[in-house]
């Protein structure tokens, strides 16, 4: 499926290749801290098939607990996160773009998650919280 996105002022756009059955909650430490929240929704894209259309991110780069570097790519003016992908491997890469980045993010539902052991208490069930439609 095609896809486009962007940060939330726009100044980072791009386009993508993805497949609606491979997206990924992830609950580790890096994603909450990154996120600011209890996880985060990513869509992989091969690296071959994801194209800037308006200015490049900047890239921070976070080595994880595992001491493997990976790039988390981020809007340098709004600071939206765009993006996580390898440092190694360029031309075979896959960007795990966050899914909220994405124009058609509600034709997206997560197939699976992972780093479960690092996800909040309350994660799994919030069924019971209560909800409002606006603020």
């Amino acid at each position: 499926m095609k896809i486009d996105g962007g940060c939330h002022c726009g100044h980072v756009q791009y386009e993508a290749e993805v497949t609606t059955d491979t997206v990924v909650i992830c609950h580790c430490t890096d994603c909450q801290k990154l996120s600011a929240g209890a996880y985060r929704i990513v869509v992989p894209s091969k690296e071959t098939e994801f194209s800037l259309l308006a200015n490049p991110p900047k890239d921070y780069i976070k080595t994880s607990n595992s001491g493997t570097p990976r790039i988390q790519a981020f809007c340098p003016e709004c600071g939206s996160h765009i993006y996580a992908t390898s440092v190694d491997n360029i031309g075979a890469r896959v960007f795990n773009i966050r899914l909220g980045t994405i124009n058609q993010k509600e034709q997206f539902s997560p197939t699976g998650q992972i780093w479960c052991r690092s996800a909040q208490p309350w994660a799994f069930n919030i069924e019971d919280v209560p909800r409002t439609e606006m603020q």
